[in-house]
């Protein structure tokens, strides 16, 4: 039947119907609306209505799909089966639903009685006219009858990607069918509603689902810019600063180069190290320039007292003993000539004095006594004639029995020191120069070295040859004896046991010959050995319990003594040993 109404079951509404539903207001921003549920679709006819059977129609059903809609029955009477009556479940939009153009609705032919309805009992003849709706339309548009009035929430903004299907104008009637939602209205809610967003739009649910406004662009971090900032400009700065160091280092500056140096320090060293020992010692050490009978020479002395006395060795001033020169320079530079007091071959000691010089610095004795293997030691010298000379080094045997000159070929000239022997280097100019412990005290007058060649010499001798960590030095015990006769009376004595010695005996020890010089007594008559029952023919192996090998040993050993000492003399007699005790007499020295 064809009325001039539209058949909601059958098509969407006319666009004149659509017109007069007015359109809702946007939604405010303070406003909560919430969401209505689309306008119940005109009642069924009154023969459907006057059935007892007839269910009411299900608006929470979901709709058939879209695409079942609009694809026509494969069964022509099952199409036929499908009353207006007998509708249930309306079309649920999934978005907003865009009004059709307007098109003419072709005249509706009422549709033959289905043999079976799915909700309803069978219905012959033909369809009634649709009655008036139930509802007048709202006013205000309240929910569920009118459209979603001023309070009722937005539904959620569709995104453009996503449109919404529209119902076709013209629906198939069958069994899977689903009618279309009247026009204009809005689906209800399929699940909770999602809060708020930060931003709304204006929505339009007959709009062609505009996309959602996007959210404001979040700002960036100023902190997390500075930080970057930060990094780049101490990077930035790195590389500077090294490039300028790398050039700085190679270059050493920018401008003129400066090396680097050390601030100025203290000059003071501790007192028992060589340089405090050196800066005591050097005042009182002295280089000796010697020349007279045709023959020159250098070599080394020191300071005894304040009067001017200077000891230094015999083979030194040896050429200026009749006639020559002596000049004595001081560690200043000062100099001054210097006269021979006196000198002694066989301990290879001198005495030369200075006058007219002030501010002398002698130098302090110590003992030979007490000094032990191992101990540090300095020596001062000017050796090939490089004054004011420092070496050390340690003392590395003691009682060593040694012989120095012979250059007169008949003896005299022989000395016989019981020496201290060093390993500071020593060389030919240090003679006669001093030989210091580790507080600044002579223990030794540097004499002799041993050259690589195997001779035994002093300075004075032929030889240059230089240092190979041999060299020996009277012991200052023996050198102040000797020093002290020497001033006072230009002599120094010897001890001596009063017997000529074998010197040709290669037997082990020393031993007593049987003839003396000039034929006389090897033992004189009197003498010290004569009253100690000593015999020509015995061999003497050993002073004060130390062995001797020779008869230049046995010599050192009593002349490091004093005249008046008692030693104790082992000898072998026939086979047979023997000890006897002698006391040490004395003879003038050369």
């Amino acid at each position: 039947m064809n009325d001039g109404k539209p058949n909601w079951w059958s098509r969407p509404s006319t666009p004149p119907e659509a017109a007069r539903i007015p359109t809702p207001p946007p939604a405010e921003e303070d406003d909560f609306p919430l969401q209505a549920p689309g306008p119940a679709g005109p009642a069924a006819p009154e023969r459907a209505a006057e059935a007892p059977a007839g269910p009411r129609v299900d608006m929470t059903k979901q709709p058939a799909p879209a695409s079942e809609a609009a694809r026509p029955a494969a069964d022509p009477a099952a199409g036929a089966a499908a009353a207006p009556e007998t509708a249930t479940t309306p079309l649920q939009a999934t978005g907003p639903v865009q009004a059709p153009e307007p098109v003419a609705a072709p005249p509706v032919e009422a549709a033959p009685p289905a043999p079976h309805s799915e909700v309803g009992p069978p219905v012959a003849g033909p369809a009634p006219a649709a009655p008036p709706p139930l509802h007048a339309p709202d006013e205000y548009r309240t929910p569920p009858y009118g459209e979603p009035g001023p309070w009722a929430p937005a539904p959620p903004v569709q995104r453009p990607g996503a449109p919404s299907p529209v119902s076709p104008p013209h629906a198939v009637a069958g069994p899977h069918a689903a009618a279309p939602a009247p026009q204009g209205t809005v689906p209800p809610p399929q699940g909770p509603v999602p809060p708020p967003q930060a931003a709304w739009g204006q929505y339009d649910p007959w709009g062609a689902g505009a996309g959602a406004v996007p959210p404001p662009a979040r700002k960036k971090s100023r902190r997390g810019l500075a930080l970057v900032g930060a990094l780049a400009f101490a990077l930035v700065t790195g590389v500077i600063g090294g490039g300028v160091g790398a050039y700085v280092e190679r270059n050493g500056g920018i401008g003129s180069v400066q090396l680097p140096q050390a601030g100025a320090g203290t000059s003071d060293r501790a007192p028992d190290s060589v340089a405090g020992i050196a800066a005591r010692a050097l005042p009182g050490v002295v280089t000796l320039h010697v020349s007279g009978g045709g023959s020159a020479g250098t070599g080394t002395g020191f300071v005894l007292d304040n009067r001017g006395h200077i000891l230094t060795n015999n083979h030194v001033v040896d050429a200026a003993a009749t006639s020559g020169d002596i000049t004595v320079t001081f560690s200043s530079g000062e100099t001054a000539s210097a006269k021979l007091i006196g000198k002694d071959t066989g301990y290879d000691l001198a005495v030369v004095r200075v006058t007219g010089v002030s501010g002398l610095q002698p130098l302090p004795l110590g003992n030979s006594d007490d000094v032990r293997v191992g101990d540090p030691v300095v020596a001062i010298g000017a050796p090939f004639d490089l004054s004011n000379t420092v070496t050390s080094g340690i003392i590395s045997a003691k009682e060593r029995p040694i012989t120095a000159g012979g250059e007169k070929g008949d003896g005299s000239d022989i000395s016989y020191v019981d020496a201290l022997q060093t390993d500071a280097p020593i060389n030919p100019g240090n003679s006669g120069g001093p030989l210091l412990d580790g507080k600044g005290r002579v223990i030794g007058i540097n004499s002799a070295i041993r050259a690589a060649g195997g001779s035994g010499e002093g300075d004075g001798g032929t030889g240059q040859a230089g240092s190979i960590g041999l060299g020996f030095a009277i012991p200052v015990n023996q050198g102040k004896r000797v020093a002290e006769e020497l001033i006072n009376t230009g002599k120094a004595t010897h001890p001596v046991i009063g017997v000529s010695l074998d010197m040709q005996f290669n037997g082990d020890g020393a031993r007593v010959g049987d003839k003396g010089k000039d034929g006389t007594a090897s033992v004189t008559p009197g003498g010290p050995a004569a009253k100690a029952g000593l015999r020509p023919g015995d061999v003497i192996t050993k002073v004060d319990g130390q062995r001797v090998h020779n008869g230049e040993e046995l010599i050192v050993k009593i002349r490091a003594h004093r005249p008046g000492d008692k030693l104790a003399l082992t000898l072998t007699r026939d086979g047979r040993e023997l000890t006897r005790t002698v006391t040490l007499g004395s003879a003038q020295g050369t």
